[in-house]
């Protein structure tokens, strides 16, 4: 890799930061099958259509009529009853996988099969190794598999991310994630101590409400909260340091505002050593795409547009991975993920 541009803003994606992609190879042409009519599938193709490379050429599901359905309505030209069928397609370029998760695997090994590069809803698969089979199909067949953690690509995350890297915050000690969906809290984890940090432990419960303590050694741990869907949950993540604290607002597995607090030098814990003076607060904003028109949208869905526009130019420069979320980041909140189901299954059953 080169080495990271300097004078570029904290938000700038991490493939054009880091110098291996070329801004305008969001242009790149890529033409874009669904494996999927699902109304997640649907608010991914409104994305793309935002995203000046892309052409959605196909569509697949489970019957013939439901495809027809959503080609006519989404303006995509090929409709399918069959994946196979798709997959194999000549007019298609990459697939998007949105079908639920105990069907990732089957279908992306599908698409991988076919020599089509694949971004895949998360989590990726069902476990971890599920996850490293999949991989091991798409370096055999020299192809993506672009793990569906779009939360990396939001400009706010971007920016965390830089601020982490470049000691803004100090050596980070606690990150602290809640949502209803794990995986969206566990990836919190590599982002705060990167994929090679080795866990020591990890202690998990709850069923339908939950949580989960991973510890780094004796002084770094994630805690990771997982509410029932049905409250009104904080949907914070906080990247704690020894300098100041950076964190991503509501909704944080999607943010468009960051805030960083970093105290005077020698003011950290802040209150405790700046006679109960808070710690300056710096806020930043970054509005969602303009280019993204989504109907009755899911929380800042239009941010799906971050991350296409990243695949596409992370394939022009001939990358098989886009480095907001590698293969190794990908594969450590698998095992995290794996390894605290296991836990809160033994929990459950004491």
């Amino acid at each position: 890799m080169n080495s990271a541009t300097s004078d570029l803003p904290l938000w700038t994606p991490m493939d054009v930061r880091l110098g291996i992609t070329k801004s305008a190879d969001v242009a790149f042409p890529l033409r874009w099958g669904i494996i999927g009519a699902s109304r997640i599938s649907a608010q991914w193709v409104m994305c793309l259509h935002a995203c000046e490379g892309a052409t959605v050429t196909a569509v697949a599901a489970r019957e013939a009529d439901r495809a027809k359905e959503f080609a006519a309505k989404y303006g995509i030209t090929s409709a399918y009853g069959s994946y196979a069928e798709m997959v194999a397609a000549e007019d298609v370029d990459i697939v998007y996988v949105g079908t639920i998760t105990r069907l990732h695997k089957a279908h992306s090994l599908l698409a991988i099969e076919a020599s089509k590069h694949v971004l895949c809803e998360k989590p990726l698969a069902e476990n971890a190794s599920d996850a490293r089979a999949m991989y091991a199909a798409a370096k055999e067949k020299d192809v993506m598999l672009q793990d569906g953690m779009w939360t990396r690509f939001f400009p706010a995350v971007e920016h965390a991310r830089a601020a982490i890297e470049a000691g803004t915050i100090g050596e980070v000690v606690m990150t602290q994630s809640d949502f209803f969906d794990p995986i969206y809290t566990i990836q919190a984890a590599p982002l705060a101590f990167g994929a090679t940090a080795v866990p020591t432990a990890i202690t998990a419960a709850g069923r339908k409400a939950g949580g989960a303590i991973v510890e780094y050694g004796d002084d770094k741990c994630a805690v990771l909260t997982f509410p029932p869907f049905n409250c009104e949950l904080p949907e914070v993540t906080e990247f704690i340091g020894t300098k100041g604290r950076i964190t991503l607002e509501q909704p944080g597995h999607c943010p468009t505002r960051i805030t960083i607090r970093v105290p005077p030098p020698n003011g950290v814990p802040s209150r405790y050593r700046t006679a109960n003076a808070p710690a300056p607060v710096q806020h930043f904003e970054y509005p969602l795409p303009g280019s993204v028109s989504i109907p009755t949208a899911f929380p800042n869905q239009h941010g799906f547009l971050y991350q296409a526009e990243a695949v596409h130019r992370c394939l022009a420069a001939g990358l098989r991975q886009c480095p907001q979320y590698n293969q190794d980041e990908s594969l450590h909140a698998m095992d995290l993920l794996t390894k605290i189901n296991k836990a809160k299954q033994a929990a459950a059953q004491r």
